[in-house]
C-alpha cells in the first residue's frame, strides 16, 4: 500500500475510534442517568448504575488521548501541505483535551459527593446531592465551551484537506463550514441557552463534515499522486535529434 493512502486509512481508522467512546459518554449515559432539574433521582441513577458512570468518565479520558492520536496522525498526513496550518491543527486539539481533561474532574467529583465519603459528613444528603448535581452541571457546560475548540481545530484541518490535493476539496469546505457550526453554538449556549437545542437540530447537516472526511479517510484513503511516465525523457529525447 502506498505510504499516503496507508497514512490516510490509520487516520481513518483511528477517527473512528472516537465514535465509540464520544456518543457513549456524552450522549448515552447522560440520557440514561441525569435527570435534569431534579438532584435526588440523579443521585439515585448515579448510584445504582456507579459502574456505568465510571465507564463515562473513563471514555472521556480515553477519548481525550485517541483525540490527540488523531491529530498526529493528521499531521503526519497533511504537514506536507502546510506546516503552519498543521501545526495550527495540532495545537488546537491539545487545547481542546486539556480542557477535556480538566472538565472530566467534574463527574469525578459529584461523584465523590454522590457517594458520601466520611468527611463529606458534615452535609446532609440533600445538601450533597444539590451540590454533586451542580458539578454534574458544571461537566455538561464544560463540554458546550470546548465545542468552541472542536470547531476552532477544524477551520485549519479543512483548509488543509480543500488545498491537499489527494482529498476531496468539497469536504475541506464542509469541515471549514462545520468549524463555524461548533462555534455558533458554544455561543448559542453561552447567550442563548434557551435556543441551543433548536440551533442543534438544525445544524444537524453542517455537523455532519466530520463524519464525511472519517468515512472518506477510512473507505477511500487518499488519492495517489500518477508516477510520472518513464517514456517521456526517452521522447523527449528524440524531439532533439
Amino acid at each position: 500500500m502506498h505510504p499516503l493512502k496507508k497514512a490516510a486509512r490509520i487516520a481513518g481508522a483511528i477517527y473512528l475510534s472516537m465514535v465509540i467512546t464520544g456518543p457513549f459518554s456524552l450522549i448515552y449515559v447522560p440520557s440514561k442517568l441525569i435527570v435534569r432539574g431534579n438532584a435526588a433521582a440523579t443521585a439515585d441513577n448515579i448510584l445504582a448504575h456507579e459502574t456505568m458512570f465510571r465507564l463515562s468518565i473513563l471514555a472521556d479520558l480515553v477519548g481525550q488521548v485517541i483525540f490527540i492520536c488523531l491529530a498526529i496522525a493528521l499531521y503526519r498526513l497533511l504537514s506536507g501541505v502546510n506546516k503552519t496550518w498543521a501545526g495550527l491543527m495540532v495545537a488546537f486539539v491539545l487545547v481542546s483535551a486539556a480542557v477535556g481533561f480538566l472538565n472530566t474532574l467534574n463527574n469525578i467529583a459529584a461523584l465523590t459527593l454522590f457517594r458520601g465519603a466520611d468527611f463529606l459528613a458534615v452535609f446532609d444528603k440533600p445538601q450533597r446531592d444539590a451540590l454533586a448535581y451542580l458539578f454534574v452541571r458544571l461537566h455538561s457546560q464544560g463540554i458546550l465551551i470546548n465545542e468552541i475548540f472542536w470547531g476552532l481545530w477544524l477551520f485549519p484541518f479543512g483548509l488543509l484537506v480543500f488545498r491537499s490535493g489527494f482529498l476531496p476539496r468539497f469536504i475541506g469546505v464542509w469541515l471549514m463550514i462545520n468549524c463555524f457550526g461548533y462555534v455558533a453554538l458554544s455561543v448559542t449556549a453561552l447567550f442563548f441557552p434557551d435556543y441551543y437545542e433548536a440551533a442543534f437540530k438544525w445544524g444537524q447537516p453542517v455537523l455532519f463534515g466530520e463524519l464525511a472526511i472519517m468515512l472518506w479517510l477510512l473507505i477511500k484513503g487518499a488519492r495517489v499522486p500518477a508516477a510520472p511516465s518513464t517514456l517521456q525523457p526517452a521522447t523527449s529525447g528524440l524531439a532533439f535529434r
